[in-house]
């Protein structure tokens, strides 16, 4: 590894730090010099901040007037290639370098000493007296050698309270000592046997292991059908990186999906790896992006944000359901992480796995432009079959206008109750009702500081804005004509579906899984192992059910409106259509009993409901493919969202007009530019926001032309502008 430049003391450096100045000051090094790549504290005014040594102070300024380097902070500094994968992004994005070196630094305390915690250890001496439980925690000490313990920690593995621990400490038969909590993770065994793998499996495994030993970049699609066992062919590339004595990365798009996933990467490995996402505890987040640093972290599972930890030497990134909108992010820097890993992976020769059974189109093009390789995955794993999809033509179902599930569906559901076996109800709309209407004067109930409406929680007994997360109670009465009991709610969601299910089959155990229905993520990972252990005999859920889940005695999915994403004008509807549907029916049969997924549907001729059905994914690829390039739109032409926000909804328009009459700059390159105009929700947090959407060739220099284009519009006030290349979504 090449030791990076050094700087001596009083030598210029130029310091890159979070705060929002647009570029990189000159400092003068500090005692005893630091590296290139050094995090450092620096004086701002009259605050310390925290940055980064960018490389050699430019010299412009008054040598005399030029603060010091307050100190050097005791972590790893920045690799070279992390330095230069912050550049490109905020390159390919758009976004300032200060915004894009917070996502590298999103850990508490770098800057902190060490904290501390109590740990347990076999002391010298022996007991006054012997019991059980005493015992148990001596031989769980001798079992574990020299190994340190936290005291809930020794408690659990020796089954005893806690106060039994400290009371053999009180005579020095246990030894309690403070120790740093930023430790190292245990080691991964990739040695220890796997699971036994499949022909289709074993092949695929094998092709990832030399593409990861070769140390050079790739990517690979892994396409497998919903229980082809996509993981365990993905875990031998870990375990080809592992034994290379490099770091892999496993990107998951669902932090509901990390139970179920860290205990097969713990039969896999031996030990649990570490876990970055929103749901770490501030400690454990430091103590993660210090040990990835050091590379005393072998492998992390995490979120998208985990692609911008130091790694030392990263080796492998897996991408798991690569096409799941999640992996966009769209507030503050706008970037797909599917994308910044293809572009982490090029930089520092790592290999990446992009996996799905229903891969995105823009992952399917690169394939067939020879960008990528592709591993096929045909059949499930073991003696599980694919279901059976059918459609449930709505329009001669008779249904009342309240009721959602058809005669037809119940009779599929009372089939498999009869059986012991369990069944699921999907639909893809939180809450209780999409809309709250007044029957008096017809006034639906939005929010005070957005242009959408407000859903029913009636679990929470709560309206609620899924746009800004603005809450209210139900009123009463109407607030727009005061009426009272004449608020009704129109239309479904997963909680209105769960309550007619109640009424349906009283006697069943029913589930009802929506992210919004659980205080936390460990109370819905316990929700879904109970399902998953046979805890439920009917599942109702929303979108979240789709992702992953293996529930084995699941053999029928209802999928109530497969129709409700076929609505609106995003391009990518009728992609998303077929990946949520085949997602969904995917849960079902995933053991010995076959499976049956059945849409209902009052377009059962729709291309998209014929696709799905027919089970025919490259005629759906081609033709979606043929008319994306007949359009010129991703992934064979490029776009970019303008969006303007503000609290004056006519400064807004003004600068956005202003932005669509000096285009100059992109009809050099031949772009085009549409709007201004509202977006579709046009107020969120009660700033107005109105979108431009730029479309050109896919060969143009898109992002030097925005760049030029922009820099026209000087911001005032409140004003914001954001830039959102490749745009996912368009609300």
């Amino acid at each position: 590894m090449p030791v990076p430049e050094f700087f001596d003391q009083g030598d210029l450096v130029a310091v890159l730090s979070t705060q929002p100045l647009g570029r990189a000051l000159d400092y003068k090094a500090p005692e005893g010099g630091c590296h290139l790549g050094a995090f450092v504290e620096v004086p701002l005014g009259p605050r310390k901040v925290l940055g980064v040594v960018w490389g050699r102070g430019a010299g412009d300024f008054d040598y005399n007037k030029v603060r010091s380097v307050i100190r050097v902070l005791d972590v790893a500094p920045m690799r070279d290639e992390m330095r230069a994968f912050l550049t490109r992004a905020a390159a390919y994005t758009l976004t300032p370098m200060p915004a894009m070196l917070r996502l590298g630094t999103r850990a508490p305390g770098l800057g902190d000493p060490p904290s501390m915690r109590k740990v347990y250890r076999r002391g010298t001496g022996e007991p006054d007296r012997t019991t059980k439980a005493r015992t148990q925690v001596l031989e769980t000490l001798k079992e574990y050698g020299d190994l340190s313990f936290t005291l809930k920690e020794l408690a659990e593995m020796a089954g005893v309270t806690s106060s039994v621990v400290k009371g053999l400490v009180k005579q020095g038969v246990v030894f309690e000592e403070d120790s740093p909590r930023d430790l190292p993770f245990p080691r991964l065994d990739p040695e220890l046997p796997s699971k036994e793998l499949t022909a289709d499996q074993a092949a695929g495994a094998a092709v990832l292991a030399e593409a990861v030993a070769s140390e050079q970049y790739g990517t690979t699609l892994l396409r497998g059908v919903t229980g082809s066992g996509k993981t365990e062919v993905y875990l031998e590339a870990v375990a080809a990186a592992l034994r290379a004595g490099r770091q892999a990365l496993v990107l998951l798009p669902e932090i509901a999906l990390t139970e179920q996933f860290l205990t097969r990467v713990q039969e896999r490995f031996g030990a649990k790896p570490a876990e970055w996402h929103s749901g770490a505890t501030m400690t454990e987040r430091r103590r993660i992006w210090r040990m990835v640093g050091q590379g005393q972290a072998q492998l992390v599972i995490g979120a998208r944000s985990s692609l911008f930890l130091p790694f030392q030497n990263l080796g492998l990134i897996v991408v798991d359901e690569e096409h799941d909108t999640s992996y966009k992010q769209e507030e503050g820097v706008f970037y797909n992480a599917r994308d910044m890993a293809v572009l982490r992976a090029s930089i520092c020769g790592a290999h990446v796995v992009l996996a799905s059974a229903t891969p995105s189109l823009e992952s399917w093009a690169n394939v067939e432009a020879g960008k990528y390789r592709r591993l096929e995955l045909t059949s499930r794993f073991g003696p599980a079959v694919m279901p059976k999809m059918g459609a449930i033509d709505m329009r001669g179902e008779g249904l009342p206008s309240d009721r959602w599930v058809s005669p037809t569906l119940v009779g599929e559901v009372n089939k498999r109750l009869e059986k012991g076996e369990q069944a699921m109800l999907f639909i893809n709309r939180r809450g209780y009702a999409p809309i709250t209407l007044c029957r008096a004067c017809g006034h639906q109930i939005g929010c005070d500081d957005c242009d959408a409406r407000m859903v029913e929680h009636r679990y929470l007994k709560r309206l609620v804005c899924h746009q800004c997360g603005e809450t209210k109670p139900m009123p009463e009465a109407c607030p727009s004509c005061e009426a009272e009991d004449r608020l009704a709610p129109v239309g479904p969601g997963v909680e209105r579906l769960g309550e007619e299910a109640r009424a349906l089959w009283p006697k069943a155990r029913i589930a009802v899984l929506s992210s919004d229905m659980y205080g936390s993520a460990r109370a819905l990972k316990a929700e879904i192992a109970g399902i998953a252990e046979g805890g439920a005999d009917i599942v109702i859920g929303t979108q979240l059910v789709a992702k992953g889940h293996n529930f084995p005695n699941l053999t029928l999915v209802g999928v109530i409106d497969a129709d409700l994403g076929l609505m609106g004008s995003d391009l990518r509807a009728a992609e998303r259509t077929f990946q949520l549907m085949r997602q969904v029916a995917g849960r079902a049969g995933r053991a010995e009993a076959p499976g049956a997924a059945l849409l209902q549907t009052y377009q059962p001729d729709h291309p998209v409901i014929r696709a799905i059905l027919a089970g025919d994914e490259e005629a759906f690829w081609g033709a979606e493919a043929k008319e994306r390039q007949q359009a010129g739109v991703p992934p064979y032409g490029r776009m970019a969202g303008i969006i303007l926000s503000g609290p004056d909804v006519a400064q807004v328009f003004d600068a956005g007009n202003l932005l669509a009459r000096q285009d100059r700059a992109l009809r050099a390159v031949g772009a085009e530019v549409f709007g201004p105009a509202p977006a579709p929700i046009a107020r969120v947090r009660g700033r107005h926001r109105v979108r431009l959407l730029v479309k050109a060739d896919k060969s143009v220099p898109l992002q030097e032309a925005l760049a030029r284009w922009v820099a026209q519009v000087k911001l005032k006030g409140d004003l914001r502008l954001a830039v959102d290349i490749d745009p996912q979504s368009f609300y």
